[in-house]
């Protein structure tokens, strides 16, 4: 098998395995309870806590584990403009958000918020002109994705934290769960206030995750209950799954910092094979694009035909972001971007992690063509 679909989700290293399957059977305690066998567990947990932050830079009070980025969007959105709702009601994003993001923001139009959505340019970056003409007195967020999760396109976040913290009271917040393990982020270069991560993008376990809040930043917390994560989420800590989050993050760290190059080999030997290809259109550009994501058309074909011809193959990539592709919709992030629906339709992803090898991306090159060939001879015979 040949799995290039790592956006959606990741391969858990065997070690993050065995973490929480230890962890799950010898510390299954609860955290909050008071006996011995309950602090061993919130040993464990607050020891994950403090190895994520030393990663992050930041101090250990400022991580609030979740269960994953769409909860960490939206606790970061909801949380921040409900608890500054009094200083304004205007909210900054992008048209190319995450779901969580976007449908978060149209949640809170209802309930009387005002927000932008930014275009993108024809890379799929944001102009931080347009961030600077948005920006208004009664602006209480800006939210702002570091990697788009299908094209790939790095935004200039640090030159917009930099800016807002010099010009606007709005809080920053960023959904860094494609960029994290790829594109090193300083969230105190960029002046970030709240940052989410997934756990299962970087080999972790899905149900996982990390929302940084700066320590000078009040939110309000969406959940009712035990006031478990300093009152900011409540429900039982998953403590295996937070340790089992703890080592993934540290080991993707160490892979970051030893093998991009790897990835970016794989990036580039891809990406040129690609475009060998009659015809074929690449969506995500050459430069200012994270090295785990390529995204292409082929003008005249599905993307959904060539998912499903490429499975065939024992080969796995997708049309456009997990939490979209069933919806058949014409990917947004596309057309933002001002690429024509008919392209946009034929879009492919291929995402690629740490772990996938040279040999692999021959393959799929090779498969790629035969098939784009073979698709090709079938539509010119039916027209």
């Amino acid at each position: 098998m040949i799995y290039f679909d790592n956006s959606a989700t990741t391969k858990p290293y065997e070690e993050v395995l065995d973490s929480f399957v230890k962890v799950s059977s010898d510390f299954y305690g609860n955290p909050s309870s008071l006996h011995g066998f309950g602090a061993k567990a919130d040993q464990l947990l607050q020891h994950a806590r403090k190895q994520t932050a030393e990663i992050m830079g930041v101090h250990p009070s400022e991580i609030y584990f979740t269960s994953g980025g769409t909860e960490g969007n939206n606790l970061a959105i909801k949380g921040a403009v409900i608890q500054h709702a009094s200083r304004g009601r205007h909210i900054i994003t992008s048209q190319i958000e995450h779901p969580s993001v976007i449908e978060a923001c149209e949640e809170l139009e209802k309930q009387g918020f005002s927000v932008d959505y930014l275009p993108v340019k024809s890379d799929g970056s944001i102009d931080i002109e347009d961030v600077k003409k948005a920006v208004r007195n009664d602006t209480i967020l800006v939210s702002i994705m570091h990697v788009n999760n299908e094209v790939g396109s790095i935004q200039p976040i640090e030159e917009i934290g930099q800016w807002l913290s010099k010009n606007s009271q709005a809080l920053f917040h960023v959904d860094y769960v494609q960029g994290c393990g790829k594109i090193p982020l300083s969230l105190q270069d960029g002046f970030i206030d709240l940052c989410t991560i997934s756990g299962h993008k970087i080999h972790g376990l899905k149900g996982t995750g990390v929302l940084y809040i700066n320590s000078g930043v009040k939110i309000t917390p969406l959940f009712s209950g035990g006031k478990q994560e300093s009152k900011m989420r409540s429900g039982t800590e998953n403590t295996a799954g937070m340790v089992a989050f703890a080592k993934a993050l540290r080991m993707t760290e160490e892979k970051r910092k030893t093998s991009i190059s790897h990835l970016w080999d794989l990036r580039n030997y891809l990406y040129n094979e690609i475009l060998q290809i009659k015809g074929t259109v690449m969506n995500t550009p050459q430069n200012g694009a994270a090295p785990h994501i390529i995204n292409f058309s082929i003008p005249g074909i599905k993307g959904e035909v060539l998912v499903h011809a490429l499975e065939q193959e024992d080969i796995y990539v997708s049309t456009t972001s997990a939490c979209s592709s069933r919806q058949k919709k014409t990917s947004r992030t596309l057309t933002s971007m001002g690429i024509p629906m008919e392209q946009a339709d034929g879009s492919i992803r291929v995402s690629l992690s740490y772990g996938n090898t040279i040999s692999e991306a021959e393959r799929f090159a090779n498969e790629l063509k035969k098939i784009a060939e073979q698709l090709s001879k079938v539509i010119r015979r039916s027209k």
